[in-house]
């Protein structure tokens, strides 16, 4: 996959990132430029950008000028955020406690990603949700479920890492059955909390999610997946992800109540 900057509505570009395993295998990665309702910007997740995109962003932004914030929503999304500070030096920078720890010589906003305050504090252009039933990070640093999902609130774009997968990808992903399906990430089972109720409550966590999101537009993936969606769409792509595992939910549920 190439490097690009993607303008998938009005006031929010997707760069779609390269992340290769074993330096072969490229299943992507993102972030986001969103342009807020004051006319100023937001990054949404943190890549090093290569020259060309950088200055196609800084054509958008005065020179980064008018960057106000990089918001890096995924605890584990750590390997460009000390790069897009340093390019970006002027911008707050924010994240979860594991950027944090992971990171502590970097200027941090004392507001973490996963809390309210953030959401506050965004509250004219974003909304953003923390699955529930499980912790951010979980003690299997393998299991990359949990973010800190966030919607566009003027384009409708729902910004993703990880907690929903949707590849739009050729050869040899395509031959995968989950090409092209919305899904929740593999690692569900392992992330949810050892006891009774995290079943339950990540089932109405992602309902509610899906009518309080109802009038979404698209999805951006981290993975290489943008998901354009119809009228109300939102709900159903929940509904029907949530039918998928319910064999895994059921499961927690009879071990732990």
């Amino acid at each position: 996959m190439s490097e690009k900057l993607v303008e998938l509505a009005d006031g929010f570009w997707s760069v779609r990132g390269e992340f290769k395993i074993g330096g072969l295998l490229d299943i992507g990665t993102h972030c986001a430029l969103v342009r807020r309702a004051n006319g100023r910007f937001v990054f949404l997740d943190s890549y090093t950008l290569p020259d060309g995109i950088k200055t196609q962003i800084d054509a958008l932004t005065d020179g980064g000028k008018l960057v106000d914030a990089i918001l890096n929503l995924h605890p584990f999304h750590t390997l460009h955020c000390e790069w897009m500070h340093q390019a970006y030096p002027d911008a707050t920078l924010y994240g979860t406690a594991r950027h944090r720890s992971q990171l502590p010589h970097l200027p941090w906003d004392e507001v973490a990603c996963e809390k309210d305050a953030l959401a506050e504090l965004f509250a004219e252009d974003f909304a953003f949700s923390v699955p529930r039933g499980m912790p951010l990070v979980c003690e299997d640093e393998a299991v990359h479920f949990a973010s800190v999902l966030a919607l566009h609130k003027h384009s409708g774009t729902i910004h993703i890492d990880d907690t929903f997968v949707y590849l739009d990808k050729g050869f040899p992903f395509s031959l995968l059955p989950i090409n092209r399906r919305f899904s929740f990430h593999p690692t569900l089972a392992k992330a949810l909390y050892p006891e009774a109720g995290a079943a339950d409550a990540f089932r109405e966590w992602a309902i509610g999610l899906g009518i309080d999101w109802a009038n979404a537009r698209r999805i951006a993936t981290a993975h290489d997946g943008v998901l354009e969606l119809g009228p109300e769409e939102f709900p159903e792509r929940i509904g029907a992800a949530l039918a998928r595992v319910k064999p895994v939910l059921d499961k927690h549920r009879a071990q732990y109540g």
